[in-house]
């Protein structure tokens, strides 16, 4: 049975169906403001824009849990917020969706279009979609240079070896440990000096603020990974890694990076 009209699933795959979602997601990057989508450390052959085409997955999800969809007045469309900008008039750009009349497909919408604030599809709506929102405290976003960071290292290399770059996802894990215990130093003294080396991210399924801080192991000025730091109240704790892929991904999220080692 379909899905009901109001029902909003957590995930934009039973959301709603897509003609051809990676054409989809290509269509939003010619309209929205000028950015690099692309994984740099990566290989992704089936996608241009990996991280706009995880992006626009994450936000869906997050609006469902806010229930931030947008009805049309007549109930044929709804709409929800991509929290972009357009390319040339920098407008909020919607992202559009209409009934589903394929009885095959378990979603009640089909993506229809996307639109700017200016357009006349606004007037479809009594009420235009919010933005998501993904934090209550905003001192979550930075970095508290007073609180101690406690890095488990042995943890981080039981569970996240596969994701050091050559040659250290090779070595012996004593031998890596002792790598990562000056650059976890290294990384401390940076962050007592300027603590927006720290950016935040959006952990989508624990719903949580986190802060990633780079992990430069071969040079000192270039991350090769993102320690994932978790805040405790009293101190910050960490015991994973991302690779820079996966950090720019969830980091977009919240907001553009304006921080050098993150930028793709």
């Amino acid at each position: 049975m379909k899905r009901d009209m109001y029902d909003l699933p957590d995930t934009l795959y039973d959301f709603a169906q897509f003609q051809d979602y990676r054409l989809t997601i290509k269509e939003l990057a010619s309209l929205v403001e000028d950015e690099d989508w692309k994984y740099h450390n990566t290989q992704s052959a089936a996608s241009d824009y990996p991280i706009l085409e995880n992006y626009i997955r994450n936000t869906y999800t997050r609006l469902s849990r806010e229930k931030k969809v947008a009805y049309s007045i007549d109930k044929q469309l709804c709409s929800f917020d991509t929290g972009l900008l357009s390319r040339h008039q920098h407008e909020p750009v919607y992202m559009q969706f209409c009934i589903n009349n394929n009885p095959a497909i378990d979603c009640f919408w089909y993506f229809n279009k996307f639109f700017r604030k200016g357009e006349n599809d606004v007037r479809k709506y009594s009420k235009l979609p919010e933005m998501a929102f993904y934090w209550d405290d905003p001192a979550k976003l930075v970095f508290d240079t007073r609180k101690e960071l406690i890095v488990n290292v042995e943890h981080i290399i039981q569970d996240n070896k596969a994701r050091f770059p050559a040659p250290f996802s090779s070595l012996p894990d004593y031998q890596l440990q002792l790598i990562i215990d000056g650059s976890v130093n290294a990384a401390k003294e940076r962050l007592r000096r300027n603590y927006k080396i720290a950016v935040p991210q959006y952990f989508i399924t624990s719903g949580t603020i986190q802060l990633l801080i780079p992990l430069c192991l071969a040079a000192q000025d270039t991350a090769d990974l993102a320690i994932v730091v978790e805040d405790y109240g009293t101190m910050y704790r960490a015991s994973t890694c991302l690779t820079l892929d996966q950090a720019i991904n969830n980091a977009r999220l919240l907001a553009r990076p304006d921080r050098d080692w993150l930028n793709p």
